[in-house]
């Protein structure tokens, strides 16, 4: 007997419905799963023979064969499991209801038929209302995660015995309303009052929020830079409903959202130097989202940055610009999100002291320009703005500095336009802006004009640093809430370019 049930993988972010063909014949006694199934999938035979007959069904001895449709899909993780138990107790007539030709099942076995929570069901739900999907089964311990969703019937379970019974009309599951929530209140236990002095680089740290443009901070030992750059998500604007999902939906995919909450914070993802590529990019057998993914709409810290490798720094290069990252392996291709902001900080020469006024470098030209050297021409050009950052002073340690809600609320206001402006442009600030987007919102005036035209030449600008510079000028304008770029802004963008 030929019997039919749906479910989904995903290939990154992407949801594909897979059909669980299972056809019980007579023969010599098999189980066969087809259709590109991965390891785990092929192993799941035996979860779902122990699981079913643990469950007080006997499994005749009979020649099993269970296709998974579209047959060129790669197909990996346990998730399938579920699917296929009930496509076999279709066949055997244990299931005898056929009313659910628009569910899928989700789930994976354990030996005694309890079913275990998996990953990434908050995109597999989305795509699933996509796809005019109209319920999911699925476990109990995922129901939370999946409620959020509007638009399909969510059902939890906790057994196998129980999916028998609700398909067979024998037990009613209602789920209680979702406690599946936001943490509004987000205590950072960090705050930039506790900057002293720094005016000059808080600033700068200030227009890289509202505008989400990559920084790299310049000083010697003890001056602040790794103190700053941790204090950024305490003024990173907050998070709109879409953006926390889309990177709940990351989250939830790597096996690393907790506590039954939607992400509301930004993300700040501090990897060690010695991350490997595999890590910073993500991958793997069935690719899983990176560092550069799990920093999607927040922050990528890249503390010491020359203490990494150049190659692995030359992979931001792409990531960085085009705001995805493509994954390719044998069989199987997937994308992944990656609309971060790069905050970098390094010494200026091996010594740490280039430029210094209270220690004197011991370095040789030679040595400094072979120590900046390490990262390429074209990655230091992907940086918005260039920060020089100096030792404070002992009168500025006397001084009450203003602290991040006061900085946060303009960061919020200059998001709020860029929102605001570009709601038809399906972008979220102006660090995204293209080429055909800044002639049509970064219009200069004749005087500003000429500034940039002499900072050409003298700055070296590519085309591309001659488009950050704009973009810059954009989020300057924005947090003084003007609705065009004056010289004035045009003069801070360029102060932010200069790396030596």
């Amino acid at each position: 007997m030929l019997s039919i049930t749906k479910s989904m993988c995903l290939h990154g972010l992407e949801g594909i419905v897979i059909d669980v063909e299972v056809d019980i014949s007579n023969g010599i006694p098999c189980w066969e799963i087809v259709g590109l199934p991965d390891t785990s999938i092929k192993e799941s035979k035996e979860r779902v023979k122990t699981a079913i007959r643990n469950c007080g069904i006997e499994i005749s001895s009979r020649k099993y064969i269970i296709n998974l449709s579209p047959a060129n899909v790669r197909k990996e993780g346990a998730i399938l499991d579920l699917a296929i138990a009930v496509g076999v107790l279709k066949s055997m007539n244990i299931v005898k209801n056929s009313m659910y030709e628009s569910t899928i099942f989700i789930g994976e076995l354990s030996l005694n038929g309890d079913i275990n929570r998996v990953n990434g069901i908050l995109s597999i739900c989305i795509e699933a209302v996509s796809k005019k999907i109209k319920r999911i089964i699925l476990p109990k311990a995922n129901i939370e995660e999946a409620s959020i969703v509007k638009g399909i019937e969510v059902v939890g379970v906790n057994n196998l015995i129980e999916v028998i019974d609700y398909l067979n009309g024998k037990k009613i599951i209602t789920n209680s309303k979702s406690s599946f929530g936001r943490d509004d209140v987000i205590d950072y236990n960090l705050d930039f009052s506790e900057v002293k002095g720094q005016k000059y680089a808080k600033r700068a740290l200030e227009v890289s929020a509202a505008g989400n443009h990559n920084c790299i901070l310049i000083g010697s030992p003890g001056s602040g830079k790794t103190m700053m750059a941790k204090r950024i998500p305490t003024i990173l604007p907050d998070l709109s409903f879409e953006e926390s999902l889309e990177i709940t939906k990351i989250y939830s995919i790597a096996g690393k959202l907790s506590n039954n909450r939607i992400v509301t914070q930004r993300p700040f993802r501090n990897p060690h130097y010695s991350i490997t590529e595999k890590t910073l990019l993500g991958g793997g057998r069935n690719p899983l989202p990176g560092e550069v993914s799990l920093a999607h709409l927040g922050v990528l810290f890249l503390d010491e940055l020359l203490e990494y490798k150049s190659n692995t720094l030359d992979l931001l290069r792409i990531p960085m610009e085009d705001r995805e990252i493509n994954i390719s392996r044998v069989g199987i291709n997937v994308k992944y999100p990656c609309n971060f902001m790069v905050v970098a900080s390094t010494n200026p020469c091996p010594c740490g002291y280039y430029g210094s006024k209270i220690k004197k470098c011991s370095c040789t030209e030679l040595q400094r320009k072979k120590y900046l050297s390490k990262l390429s021409g074209p990655l230091i050009d992907r940086f918005d703005i260039y920060l020089h950052v100096f030792p404070v002073n002992y009168k500025d340690i006397q001084v009450l500095e203003e602290n991040s809600k006061s900085i946060r609320e303009r960061v919020n206001r200059a998001r709020k336009i860029q929102l605001n402006r570009y709601k038809n442009e399906k972008i979220y600030s102006n660090s995204e802006l293209t080429p055909k987007l800044i002639d049509k919102y970064c219009k200069l005036d004749d005087k500003s004009k000429q500034i940039i035209e002499k900072s050409f030449k003298s700055l070296n600008l590519s085309m591309r640093g001659y488009s950050k510079v704009l973009k810059v000028a954009r989020t300057i304008a924005d947090l003084e809430n003007k609705t065009n770029i004056e010289y004035r802004d045009v003069l801070e963008s360029l102060q932010y370019r200069k790396y030596n």
